[in-house]
């Protein structure tokens, strides 16, 4: 058994998992989420902890990842994840109208984003972005499509980065 797939996942107050026999179900105060269980992998609740075991040598280091996977829906449902982005350049800024963000991000147009289901972006200031959810991997992908519209360029760092990123600068032309 791998090193990930022995260590059981706790499970906080307030999160129930329930365990059928094509897929695994979190929920909790932030909301429900579901994955896919393989056959032949054994997910047990015991004593407040969810506990995973296969017989078949093949499916253990899947038996690790669907671990690592219950372990971020438990954190999910209970905390939540969030991103934050952070828009660097003259001019560029973010606000929200209604349900959708709409970003300056020196276009001729401004760039409007529709918040998908289950996801809650905020714009505490001009310019930066929260995104947070329940789902970690839809966490992820709303804040990389949003990073997308207009990535660092490595010159003057102008764009959409993430919170804590660095910019690896590049040394302007020498004429």
């Amino acid at each position: 058994m791998s090193r990930v797939a022995k260590k059981p996942v706790a499970l906080p107050k307030g999160v129930e998992i329930s365990v059928q026999a094509d897929s695994i179900n979190a929920k909790g105060a932030k909301g429900t989420l579901s994955v896919p269980k393989p056959a032949g992998i054994n997910v047990k609740i015991e004593d407040g902890q969810a506990v995973f075991s296969t017989e078949d040598a093949a499916l253990i280091p899947l038996t690790g990842t669907l671990r690592a996977i219950l372990a971020n829906m438990v954190k999910g449902v209970s905390e939540g994840f969030e991103r934050k982005l952070e828009l660097v350049g003259v001019g560029y800024r973010a606000s929200m109208s209604g349900k959708d963000l709409n970003l300056s991000l020196g276009f001729s147009h401004p760039v409007l984003f529709q918040t998908p289901e289950g996801i809650t972006i905020a714009t505490p200031t001009q310019t930066e972005i929260l995104v947070s959810g329940a789902d970690k991997q839809r966490v992820g992908e709303v804040a990389a499509k949003i990073r997308g519209f207009r990535p660092p360029e490595p010159y003057k760092g102008k764009g959409v980065k993430y919170a804590g990123e660095v910019i690896i600068r590049k040394e302007a032309k020498k004429a």
